[in-house]
């Protein structure tokens, strides 16, 4: 099995850990490569030692399955990279919470064993693709958690009209409007006040940020949908948030947001699900008396 290899070039103290997940690999005799910027933060920043192996830049790799090794935050930018790839993506969580990079440090050994057995599921997680005027947005236009639409230097807030399948929902008056999918329902949409999704519902939740009228709650809709977002500022732009990645766009400009032709692939233990992640992130049924 060949392995794609992405981290966080930030983590200097955890990057021991990503030699010996190596080691363990190679145990298994399994082919690697490895992101290129990763690797040169590996040799001259934590400076480890690190075998031969070939280094690749961009979408110039090939790979059974791709290694995420860090938080949430790099699972979303290794998906990013494999989109279109058909790669499954395992996230090792060197961050903090880790909902989507779910296999800690601790039991990392014996996820790779379990994979090297083929004993493991592959989860689709749906994506959201968001146009601009009927034109992709120039960065990546495919988001795993959220497009999130936010006020632009200014403190007023903005007005996001919102037509679902041609169909006026509502005008929002908010300081943004939160798209979420399931997978992105325990990210920036929880935060704000959205609801957790099951990641297999089918559905997108739309949440908005900060709203002028209490009566604007969270709705739930099911992913087939298209919208229509017709933008209004006193400053005449708005930003785009595409998985945290921001795009400064006019307010004369549409967005249309939709569920993408694409899937990632999420790589998961059998002896774990979704509601022990929960339990676990969300410490549910703590008792902190």
């Amino acid at each position: 099995m060949k392995f794609a290899i992405f981290g966080n070039p930030y983590q200097v103290n955890k990057s021991a850990h990503v030699l010996r997940l190596i080691e363990i690999l190679l145990h298994y005799q399994a082919g690697l490569c490895i992101d290129r910027e990763f690797y040169l933060f590996l040799r001259d920043v934590a400076r480890e030692k690190l075998p031969a192996i070939r280094q690749f830049v961009g979408d110039d790799f090939e790979a059974d399955m791709a290694l995420s090794i860090g938080g949430d935050g790099t699972f979303l930018k290794t998906a990013g990279r494999v989109i279109g790839k058909d790669i499954p993506v395992l996230g090792v969580n060197t961050g903090r919470l880790g909902f989507l990079a779910d296999v800690s440090l601790d039991n990392m050994a014996e996820a790779i064993e379990e994979i090297h057995s083929d004993n493991y599921k592959v989860e689709e997680r749906s994506l959201l693709q968001v146009c601009c005027d009927n034109e992709k947005l120039t960065q990546n236009p495919y988001a795993l958690n959220e497009v999130a639409i936010l006020k632009h230097d200014s403190s007023s807030m903005i007005s996001i009209q919102t037509l679902v399948n041609g169909t006026l929902l509502t005008t929002y008056q908010a300081d943004g409007l939160v798209i979420a999918t399931p997978t992105g329902s325990t990210a920036y949409s929880l935060s704000v006040g959205g609801p957790i999704i099951a990641p297999q519902s089918n559905t997108i939740a739309l949440t908005p940020v900060a709203p002028h009228s209490l009566n604007m709650r969270p709705i739930v809709l099911q992913d087939e949908v298209t919208l229509e977002l017709k933008i209004a500022s006193r400053s005449h732009n708005f930003l785009v948030a595409v998985d945290g990645r921001s795009v400064s766009c006019h307010e004369s400009k549409t967005l249309t947001v939709r569920k993408a032709p694409y899937t990632v692939k999420v790589v998961k233990r059998f002896n774990h699900s979704v509601f022990e992640t929960l339990r676990d992130k969300m410490m549910w049924g703590a008792d902190f008396r």
